[in-house]
């Protein structure tokens, strides 16, 4: 069993990686929506996996470095795109959410990535 919560970053980038005149390589924004999938064993007891307040708490720290900020002046996001952004985050959450299974990315309403980590690639 899954559970999730989502999260809205306002942040800005450029990929400089992307060829001349790509027009994702000017300076822009968007409204990330990022949803963090933790999975295990429901505890009967409790009737759930774990409490959505720790899926939160876990997010915070990596959550205020990324909102409202320049996405390519963070170290490890100097080409931010979707995909590494979500390598990124799992990258730093995973060692305190252990539950951790996905990190999905919408950079736009109909675009974005889902990440699952590096032994389920």
């Amino acid at each position: 069993m899954l559970i999730y919560k989502q999260f809205s970053i306002e942040a800005a980038h450029h990929l400089p990686n992307v060829p001349e005149g790509h027009k994702c390589r000017r300076l822009h924004g968007h409204s990330f929506q990022v949803t963090i999938y933790a999975g295990d064993q429901m505890d009967e007891q409790l009737g759930w996996i774990m409490d959505f307040a720790d899926l939160k708490t876990a997010f915070k720290p990596i959550f205020e470095q990324l909102d409202h900020h320049y996405l390519n002046e963070i170290n490890g996001l100097e080409n931010p795109t979707s995909e590494n952004l979500a390598r990124w985050i799992w990258q730093r959450l995973q060692p305190n959410l252990p539950q951790l299974r996905k990190v999905e990315i919408k950079e736009t309403c109909t675009s974005g990535c889902i990440y699952c980590g590096e032994n389920e690639q």
